[in-house]
């Protein structure tokens, strides 16, 4: 697996965030079954940032926590099956790895909603990080059904990795 982890904000946030967004991610790839080493991208970034990218991208003025931008079109959610079909679009010419996408992450969100929700800054990151994984596995939360399916596995991966509400 190649994970790319860039931290572009000034906010320092005081854990070992490289060490929780692979465990997250590996345990995330697991989950799903996904039968390939993958190449994912996080930036780590500030709220002035992301609202940015947000609003470029969302039509949405205001900062966010978490975006993700997925590189593969599934037929239905973490269906890894038809991927082969388009093997040049899909996956790195050099490494072969299937590449999923990108993760951008508000650091100062991650603490604003740490304390908001009453939970460690390490829940926080990790929560987001499972979230953004799950939509670049091709989950969405539009719809109720589609929310909890996305809720369940996001509680899931964290219980998988002992990651609660401390």
């Amino acid at each position: 697996m190649t994970l790319n982890v860039e931290y572009e904000s000034k906010i320092e946030l005081n854990l070992d965030y490289k060490e929780i967004i692979t465990q997250v991610v590996e345990k995330s790839l697991d989950f799903e079954n996904c039968p390939y080493e993958a190449e994912v991208n996080v930036i780590l970034t500030d709220n002035t940032e992301i609202q940015e990218i947000n609003k470029e991208h969302r039509n949405i003025d205001a900062p966010t926590d978490v975006l993700s931008f997925p590189m593969i079109d599934y037929e239905k959610p973490a269906d890894f099956s038809a991927l082969e079909d388009e093997a040049d679009y899909y996956f790195h010419p050099d490494t072969g790895e299937l590449l999923l996408g990108d993760i951008i992450i508000s650091v100062e969100k991650v603490m604003e909603q740490a304390r908001e929700f009453g939970h460690s800054q390490k829940r926080e990151l990790a929560f987001l990080t499972a979230h953004s994984m799950l939509h670049l596995m091709g989950y969405d939360h539009m719809e109720d059904e589609e929310r909890l399916v996305m809720e369940e596995k996001q509680r899931q991966v964290l219980e998988a990795l002992n990651i609660g509400r401390e």
